[in-house]
């Protein structure tokens, strides 16, 4: 891998560590408020619970979302880049929810590796947002997640 002045590496990897790095930062080391102990272990107990729910929830939305996609495939391609897009975000909300489901375990273990799953979820989600031109929703929303999931994070191991 080539390797920049700062000695961090261009791949994507490298890429995703240092936004770790940068948020962890930002909303745990210099946040104005952090989260009290007993708020974060309430939060790490009942998120495996939520991301279930909310998956239950969430399918019949994601499956009429991916075939209205389906349907309107062949006028996507006269919309152009918006079609696009449209499609391209539809694809990546799937992916979130995918990424969420494979944190439940992690997260009932309270292990990095679920964590990490529901960060990565976090991504697909935003660039899924910004697919959708749903930029300002999205960068809230991922705000307010990151901020919630990095004042968690030293819960998992």
């Amino acid at each position: 891998m080539e390797e920049n002045k700062q000695g961090a590496s261009k791949s994507p990897t490298g890429a995703i560590a240092q936004l770790e790095e940068f948020l962890n930062e930002y909303l745990v080391k210099k946040a104005p408020f952090a989260i009290p102990a007993g708020g974060k272990e309430f939060i790490v107990k009942i998120a495996p619970y939520l991301i279930i729910i909310f998956a239950i929830l969430a399918i019949p939305a994601i499956l009429v979302g991916l075939g209205l996609t389906a349907i309107f495939a062949p006028f996507a391609f006269f919309a152009g880049s918006f079609g696009t897009g449209f499609f391209l975000s539809a694809v990546f909300s799937l992916v979130a929810f995918i990424i969420e489901l494979m944190a439940v375990p992690g997260l009932f273990a309270r292990s990095k590796k679920g964590w990490n799953f529901a960060f990565y979820a976090s991504l697909a989600s935003l660039v899924g947002s910004l697919l959708a031109f749903n930029i300002v929703g999205g960068i809230i929303g991922a705000i307010i997640g990151w901020y919630i999931l990095f004042q968690v994070k030293e819960l998992y191991k």
